[in-house]
């Protein structure tokens, strides 16, 4: 049997049950970020947030990646 293999391209903007990496809405306290991620990966938000806050303790990288995370991630759609 052979198996079809359609060379169509998937139209404009089809996700196609694919996850997207975006800012919270529902769980957000600052910015929505350890919430997305938290969303994303199918993690506990307060999980996330000790991470962050591991990270600025730890040296500082928490601050930078969080305001870094903030300008790239997109906000989740209503």
């Amino acid at each position: 049997m052979k198996h079809f293999i359609s060379t169509m391209p998937f139209p404009s903007g089809a996700s196609y049950g694919r996850k997207k990496l975006c800012r919270s809405e529902k769980n957000k306290i600052l910015g929505g970020v350890c919430g997305g991620i938290a969303e994303y990966y199918g993690w506990d938000p307060t999980l996330v947030r000790l991470g962050w806050v591991f990270l600025t303790i730890m040296g500082g990288g928490g601050i930078i990646l969080y305001l870094v995370a903030w300008l790239i991630m997109p906000k989740a759609s209503k």
